[in-house]
């Protein structure tokens, strides 16, 4: 069981305020350059990213952290998931910046691990280019595609307050809690 318990806008008994009230919360950016507190607080995120093996991306306020870094697997996504190995496979954005997006938003079905059991389709756009502090503090300014762009505009938005649930796409969840997710969004 990972350390470090993911926040979740509802769970099996409803409403979950006071995980809502954090992952509602605009996240601060760390300062510059990483101070001792700053680069505990990324090694804290890391770990808790890479003891999961149901997560492609997460966001520091998704384990109640209210700072802007997000860390997301960079590849090895076809091989299904799994715990990543490889200190290559994944990325670290301190302070991330979307400074370009490019091309025709394409829709695409997410899920989140702060809202359990649905899927919301959503557009995005599939080339974005980032600017940001490495997990090192160096400063970082890269294009990114597909997947992996739909990815941080995903976690991006963790740190702006914003979730799959905010998009007005249509929204997948269980038969079997149909009545929970319809109390739940009120249709």
């Amino acid at each position: 069981m990972p350390q470090n318990k993911v926040l979740t806008l509802w769970n099996d008994e409803g409403e979950n305020e006071k995980d809502t009230s954090i992952l509602r919360k605009k996240s601060v950016e760390l300062p510059v350059p990483l101070d001792k507190e700053s680069r505990k607080i990324i090694k804290i995120l890391i770990d808790s990213f890479l003891e999961r093996d149901d997560a492609v991306g997460l966001a520091a306020p998704q384990i109640g952290i209210n700072k802007r870094i997000i860390v997301f697997r960079n590849k090895g996504f076809d091989e299904g998931k799994g715990k990543i190995k490889d200190p290559n496979d994944f990325e670290v954005l301190v302070n991330p910046r979307i400074t370009q997006a490019r091309g025709e938003k394409v829709t695409g079905v997410e899920g989140c691990l702060s809202c359990p059991d649905i899927q919301v389709e959503i557009s995005r756009f599939p080339e974005i280019k980032v600017r940001a502090l490495d997990a090192k503090g160096e400063k970082i300014n890269i294009r990114y595609l597909d997947y992996v762009a739909r990815v941080i505009q995903h976690e991006i938005d963790h740190l702006d307050g914003k979730l799959i649930v905010d998009y007005g796409g249509d929204i997948y969840y269980p038969k079997s809690k149909q009545l929970f997710f319809e109390r739940l969004f009120k249709y």
